[in-house]
């Protein structure tokens, strides 16, 4: 396979940085420059380092439990929050990409004062775009520590006197990008939520699920996989914007540009998932997940500016997306297809979009209206910032409406599309 000059360029200039940051933290293996000099396809190598509390910890047998039982739980404290709150993490057990056991974690964060509206006091499941490899980036870590990048849509659900639930929803093995896995983990910690009475959510409180970007991820996965996974969690409407629904799409759009480390991060989330993917990579595809084995967002995307790597220079085989690996992994992983969600579902999108290019949502926008599914999709002007911003009210005033059990029409409908 031919490669560019500049990207072999790229490759050596985050090596050459790569060596240094391993001879200095020592974090990506027992040996870290042996396995960096001479690395090998084993996909143990590149999981995300042990945080090291006990806590995280799944008691033995765990996998015998149903998912979403609870295996452990502890109080925290979150924040910075201006409404007073009492925070509990649960560890529970979900399902992996696969439908393998797996420990999950989640903090359910309540209001400390009673809800006075009718009926149980609604729940948001806000899921964060963590979108990183490492597992101190999870908001399982970040939220104790007052970091957690995304806590003012959080306390602008806590100020309407919902409760909030934040999941880690790439899973135990970070898995950043693996839609099934994060799908799983949020149904999942959502049922472990209503197994705790002391938390004042019990099983008929609405629950409302949103998240922007990689939280969309996670957020369109649990709707779709609702019906058949978790038809007994009381999910009353899911919103999401900016979503990467179909990776074939970002081939194009991220791969290979000043989004390449971001794209090469979600390559490298999926594979931990998915790890047939490590036999498709060269030395230099392995050398990459050594680097960043445990990067937060903040290292990882800016990379692309300095090493614009195509995924295509870390394997040695032509047209690797187009082998039967990956081929199966990219359909696994696509939103949509035959899955369709039963609870209404608000699309948001930037018409300028050109990270996630908008025809991923109106192909999912499509699909899921033609299986009878209920979806309003609003595309705005403006790219994937700028509509972070501008699409939060609208996307938050139909989460307030679902949550009040008010109606929505029947059918799909679209505004500028």
């Amino acid at each position: 396979m031919k490669v560019s000059i500049r990207a072999c360029r790229s490759i050596t200039t985050l090596f050459a940085v790569g060596v240094l940051a391993l001879s200095t933290t020592g974090t990506a293996a027992a040996d870290p420059l042996g396995n960096f000099v001479a690395p090998v396809a084993d996909p143990a190598l590149y999981l995300p380092t042990p945080l090291g509390e006990p806590w995280f910890d799944p008691p033995a047998g765990y996998e015998q439990q149903p998912p979403g039982a609870v295996l452990a739980t502890r109080r925290v404290t979150v924040g910075p929050l201006f409404t007073p709150v009492v925070s509990t993490q649960i560890l529970f057990r979900t399902n992996d990409s696969k439908d393998r056991p797996v420990a999950g974690v989640t903090t359910v964060i309540v209001p400390s004062a009673p809800w006075t509206g009718p009926g149980s006091r609604p729940v948001v499941a806000y899921n964060m775009a963590i979108d990183s490899l490492g597992n101190t980036c999870a908001p399982s870590w970040t939220l104790p520590r007052g970091i957690a990048p995304e806590i003012v849509p959080v306390q602008s659900f806590l100020a309407k006197n919902y409760a909030v639930v934040v999941t880690d929803h790439q899973g135990p093995r970070q898995g950043y990008a693996a839609g099934p896995m994060a799908g799983h983990a949020i149904l999942d910690a959502l049922r472990a939520m209503v197994k705790l009475p002391e938390l004042g959510l019990p099983a008929e409180s609405p629950i409302a699920a949103t998240g922007y970007s990689g939280g969309a991820i996670a957020s369109g996965w649990a709707a779709q996989l609702a019906p058949t996974y978790a038809p007994d969690v009381n999910l009353v409407g899911v919103a999401f914007g900016g979503a990467p629904t179909d990776y074939r799409i970002l081939l194009r759009s991220l791969n290979g540009t000043v989004g390449s480390t971001l794209f090469l991060s979600a390559t490298l989330g999926v594979a931990r998932e998915y790890p047939e993917m490590f036999s498709l990579m060269n030395a230099n595809g392995l050398r990459l997940a050594t680097i960043a084995k445990d990067m937060c967002i903040y290292l990882t995307a800016p990379g692309g500016l300095v090493a614009p790597i195509p995924a295509q220079a870390l394997s040695d085989i032509p047209n690797v997306d187009r082998t039967p690996i990956a081929e199966q992994i990219i359909a696994s992983t696509r939103m949509g297809g035959d899955k369709t969600p039963t609870v209404p579902v608000f699309i948001y999108h930037g018409q300028q979009e050109f990270w996630i290019p908008k025809e991923g949502v109106e192909t999912l926008y499509d699909e899921w209206c033609a299986q009878g599914a209920n979806v309003r999709l609003e595309e705005y002007l403006g790219e994937h910032l700028i509509v972070a911003l501008s699409g939060i009210p609208g996307a938050y005033a139909w989460i307030d409406d679902r949550l009040a059990g008010i109606p929505v029409p029947s059918g799909c409908s679209s505004f500028g599309r």
